[in-house]
């Protein structure tokens, strides 16, 4: 497609400069050339300057003016002659080509596409209409994941993840940060939603166990028309967000898991203090002391059960009542409820939610 482009500019630009001009690729092949006839031949020793010289170079009468959109100089310009003006006319065209290059990648590039309506940077009424042009499928199932490094050596995400996933025209990676990496993943319609968890576990463990790069990932809901990837992409976002104040252990958050811990914290700040204010006593939740936390802890994780919680515990079942009466005296609430349970437990959160000092509102 280059080569097309390439060529057209160049052959306008034949009458305007006197001499014979055109481009060579990273192998020193000619792709574009004002003497058609030349166009496939390969300039021997051109890689090898490439790499030995700056961006500008000079070889059996030619000047060169490397170039590229990308980090690696992928092309040269090359102009007949070894004058100052030969260098001025390559680099005149080199800035010329680089930027039509540039302006082409953004157009017809479909992982820069996937980027753009990711991070909703493209109107809805265009996203069809681009996706026509590109010949994107925008009803294949979806899910976006966001990978965040929390701590690692040089080696790039972008880098391992890219390499894990090397069909471009299905999986998309692309950076935003330094640190968050995003991957765009095609599914299969209905898969499990445990099989994305999967997944997602199987990249931190590669990203830790081989590179030692230490990662969580949120996961967006699956979806099943492009236009909803930035919905996808907000979700792993806020999964990541709410995991930092509730489930700081975790390494894979899907924002489907996420349960109350998403409603609360999509809660204004005033809303969660007021509740706490109605729920507690003056200062009661904040009188309870980290053994007694520590009890009310595996007593939810035991469901309610004051035996298998006694057990768990290694106390006599009469002791864990006592705590459980003194937890009752101080705060109103009885655990042994149900419904006290859920108020309890959300006011655990909440509180959870705004010792993390939220900015939100």
């Amino acid at each position: 497609m280059a080569n097309r482009v390439f060529q057209g500019v160049i052959y306008q630009m034949k009458d305007a400069v006197d001499r014979v001009l055109g481009v060579v690729d990273e192998t020193g092949t000619i792709i574009s050339c004002s003497e058609l006839t030349k166009i496939g031949e390969v300039r021997d020793g051109i890689a090898a300057d490439r790499l030995s010289t700056g961006d500008v170079f000079v070889r059996d009468g030619y000047t060169y003016h490397m170039f590229s959109s990308n980090k690696r100089n992928d092309y040269a310009v090359f102009v007949e002659g070894a004058d100052d003006l030969a260098g001025r006319y390559a680099s005149l065209i080199t800035i010329s080509l680089q930027n039509i290059k540039q302006y082409h990648d953004e157009k017809f590039d479909k992982a820069n596409f996937i980027k753009n309506v990711v991070l909703d940077n493209i109107l809805p009424g265009d996203i069809y209409a681009k996706a026509r042009e590109l010949h994107f499928s925008t009803d294949v199932s979806r899910v976006v994941l966001l990978i965040r490094v929390t701590s690692g050596n040089d080696i790039s995400a972008y880098d391992v993840v890219s390499g894990l996933f090397p069909d471009k025209q299905k999986d998309f990676v692309f950076n935003i940060s330094e640190n968050d990496t995003v991957l765009v993943k095609e599914i299969k319609r209905g898969i499990d939603r445990e099989d994305i968890i999967k997944l997602a576990a199987s990249i931190v463990d590669t990203l830790n166990g081989e590179h030692y790069i230490k990662s969580v990932i949120g996961i967006g809901t699956p979806i099943a028309n492009v236009k909803d990837l930035a919905t996808s992409f907000k979700e792993a976002q806020i999964a990541l967000e709410v995991s930092k104040v509730f489930d700081t252990e975790q390494t894979v958050v899907s924002y489907d898991n996420l349960g109350i811990a998403r409603l609360i914290y999509q809660l204004p700040t005033t809303l969660c203090e007021m509740f706490l204010k109605e729920v507690f006593k003056q200062g009661s939740i904040d009188s309870l002391d980290s053994e007694t936390l520590f009890t009310i802890q595996r007593f939810f994780e035991n469901n309610l059960n004051v035996s298998e919680t006694s057990r768990g515990l290694f106390v006599h079942r009469n002791t864990l009542v006592y705590r459980l009466e003194k937890i009752k005296k101080l705060t109103g609430l009885d655990l042994r409820e149900f419904d006290d349970a859920i108020v309890f437990k959300v006011a655990l959160m909440v509180k959870k939610y705004l010792n993390s000092n939220p900015a939100k509102y």
